[in-house]
């Protein structure tokens, strides 16, 4: 109403209101009165924003990469900003008066792009797609000490690279590539295994076969101890048999001289028996029997007298007419085991 307008900004944005050239209110999430038609109000917003950004760079090795990213900046200084750049509202307090609050972004997307330009054409393909870290903190230094960003009285406050990517082509070749590395790899794996297990294998065939070797050495060596102990016991028994024959050649030799003397000596003793019968028939040669007879006699018992009676009696049995015996008699001589013997 006449002319007169009230404006208020949020706690994100810095206002000015300029009247006849000078700044006659300002702050952040003020309120403000002002004359239109010879007031003027400049708005800038505070808030941190997230520009996102992708570019296609080429790379050293000539070869088409694209990088997605974004950076985070805020205002940090309105004042220079607003210096800098037209940030004047329109008639109705709402919109801009200019399109340079459209450009801030595009002016660091582009300062970036710069620099990311700069960084790629020192790195080939396969550096650049690996060098997302390394190219972060060289944007973001090189973009928080760039000149012309600090005179907006901007700062940046966080840069990300989302993702560096080949071109479809390049990257079916990469990925090529990498596959047959990868079954390279593979295959170089099965024959190291393969090959492990051989040697695995020839190892325990080998210490079965040392195995084997130790055990038929033992097993040798066992027999050669046997046989050199059937040995050792067969020459033991051979000595033995050797001692016991010659002890019986001994005991024989002894037997044959005993021998020989006890037939010398029964042969002396039937000599001397012979000798002294031959003198004892010569001396009777002459004698009466009947003499001989009763010298045979002497020193016999009374049965062996009775039975040689009874023996005479019975050579004579023919002259006898009548032989009476007493049946003690009888009983007497046959009780007596020297009658019995004799007869």
């Amino acid at each position: 109403m006449l002319g007169f307008k009230f404006i208020k900004v949020q706690p994100t944005e810095y206002l000015m209101v300029h009247r006849k050239g000078k700044i006659a209110k300002e702050g952040t999430g003020i309120t403000a009165f002002y004359f239109a038609p010879i007031s003027s109000l400049v708005k800038v917003p505070m808030a941190s924003v997230d520009m996102p950004f992708i570019f296609n760079e080429i790379t050293a090795d000539f070869q088409e990469i694209s990088i997605q990213g974004q950076i985070t900046y805020r205002v940090q200084n309105p004042n220079k900003l607003a210096a800098m750049m037209n940030y004047t509202l329109a008639a109705n307090g709402l919109d801009y008066a200019a399109e340079d609050p459209y450009k801030l972004a595009s002016r660091l997307v582009n300062h970036a792009q710069v620099l990311t330009n700069a960084a790629i054409k020192r790195l080939k393909l396969r550096e650049a797609l690996t060098a997302g870290s390394e190219l972060v903190t060289e944007l973001r230094t090189g973009l928080q000490t760039n000149e012309a960003i600090a005179s907006l009285g901007i700062e940046v406050l966080a840069l990300a690279i989302l993702a560096i990517k080949p071109t479809p082509e390049t990257a079916r070749a990469l990925e090529t590539e990498a596959r047959e590395a990868i079954l390279r790899q593979a295959d170089e794996a099965v024959y190291i295994r393969r090959n492990a297990a051989v040697e695995h294998e020839r190892a325990i065939q080998e210490n079965q076969l040392n195995t084997e070797i130790a055990v038929e050495q033992k097993k040798r060596q066992i027999r050669e101890t046997q046989m050199e102990a059937e040995k050792a016991v067969q020459q033991k028994q051979r000595e033995l048999s050797e001692a016991e024959m010659q002890t019986q050649i001994a005991l024989e030799e002894q037997k044959r001289t005993l021998v020989n003397l006890a037939v010398a000596n029964a042969r002396e003793e039937a000599d001397a028996k012979a000798y002294a019968l031959t003198q004892a028939m010569a001396a009777l040669a002459g004698a009466d029997p009947r003499i001989v007879q009763a010298l045979a006699n002497v020193g016999m018992d009374s049965s062996q007298l009775i039975a040689q009676a009874f023996r005479e009696i019975a050579q004579g049995a023919k002259k006898v007419g009548t032989l009476n015996v007493s049946p003690e008699l009888l009983t007497e001589l046959l009780n007596r085991p020297s009658f019995v013997q004799n007869n």
